[in-house]
């Protein structure tokens, strides 16, 4: 009697476990509007809620600091930030001190700039401040809502080589020689950041969570239960409606760039805020494209890039990238994938 006893308590007890050694966990989540002009959720598995407030303070903590260091809009007291590279003193950038994760943002924009020959370029920053002064009056006041001239358009785009972004590892500084440059990281910083998270939270030895920063998604491991976590990709058409698919995410970002995100409307037509470095006008071709890889830097990155590139091209360039894939939906509706798309999709 008592050998049956010790036995059931023993199965008592590792049903109290996930796996007869490992506390269960619970799914807890939380939001916030703070960071990246959008809105954050976090979602996880622990033993405690008192644990996941822990990791989720930890995980706000960090990127208010790189929404900080990467803002180019807003000076902070006591940080040199990408708003202090663009500045200019007696008519030139001067060389500034800049914490190492600036440095480590722009050496790999430099290589996605490379990756995707130039279709993603965080030195388009002159050009992007003008479309973005315009539609911001656009929002405001659609009455008044105008295109910039292309006579400007094309002085900006005097100002864009990004081989006058000089960055010095050695002394952490960054110096724009080009006094008409500005740098924009709009195209890769939120999911560079996002990736360091994630790599944090790794780091911790935490699994079984997920990331959701204005729509890039990174899931950090699996659920306890051994499934992956579920992402919808939004109806382009109706993003208010039904996901037009379902994926399937253990360690990787999902990104999506789309048209119909960010735009004004000028004489009745929609103007969105991916600038194509040929035409400096808004690429057309797409209204969205999505990319799923490892590294949430890569898949901000590529997102915008392949919305500006052919889509023979832009699928030659996913075939090129190891456990990259993607998804482009045309302006017609028609969707075209890349190899290994469909085993993403829930099952």
């Amino acid at each position: 009697m008592k050998r049956l006893f010790c036995g059931l308590l023993g199965l008592c007890l590792c049903l109290s476990f996930t796996a007869c050694g490992e506390p269960k966990k619970e799914k807890f989540s939380a939001y916030s509007f703070d960071y990246f002009d959008t809105s954050t959720t976090v979602t996880g598995y622990e033993e405690s809620r008192a644990e996941f407030d822990r990791v989720y303070a930890e995980v706000e903590r960090q990127l208010g600091e790189y929404h900080r260091l990467y803002d180019i809009y807003m000076p902070y007291e006591g940080v040199n930030n990408l708003y202090t590279v663009n500045q200019l003193v007696e008519g030139q950038h001067p060389t500034v001190r800049v914490d190492r994760r600036i440095i480590d943002l722009l050496l790999y924009a430099k290589e996605m700039y490379a990756t995707t020959a130039g279709r993603m370029n965080v030195a388009m920053g002159s050009v992007l401040r003008l479309w973005h002064d315009y539609r911001t009056v656009g929002l405001d006041d659609p009455e008044s809502a105008s295109l910039p001239s292309m006579d400007r358009l094309e002085e900006a785009a005097e100002h864009t080589a990004i081989d006058n972004l000089v960055i010095d590892q050695k002394n952490s500084t960054v110096t724009l020689t080009d006094p008409g440059m500005r740098l924009d990281v709009g195209a890769i910083a939120k999911g560079y950041a996002v990736e360091q998270v994630a790599r944090w939270l790794t780091q911790e030895g935490k699994t079984g969570y997920m990331l959701n920063v204005g729509g890039n998604v990174r899931a950090v491991g699996e659920k306890p239960d051994g499934t992956a976590w579920v992402a919808g990709l939004e109806n382009p058409e109706n993003p208010s409606g039904a996901y037009t698919a379902l994926l399937e995410l253990d360690h990787q970002a999902l990104v999506t760039s789309g048209s119909y995100q960010r735009y004004y409307q000028v004489n009745g037509k929609r103007y969105h805020h991916i600038i194509h470095p040929d035409t400096l006008m808004p690429a057309e071709g797409y209204l969205a494209v999505s990319v799923v890889c490892p590294d949430s830097g890569m898949g901000d990155a590529l997102s915008t890039a392949l919305f500006c590139m052919p889509l023979e091209q832009g699928k030659a360039l996913v075939a090129s990238l190891p456990n990259v894939e993607a998804q482009w939906i045309a302006e017609d509706g028609t969707k075209t994938v890349s190899a290994g798309w469909n085993k993403y999709l829930k099952k």
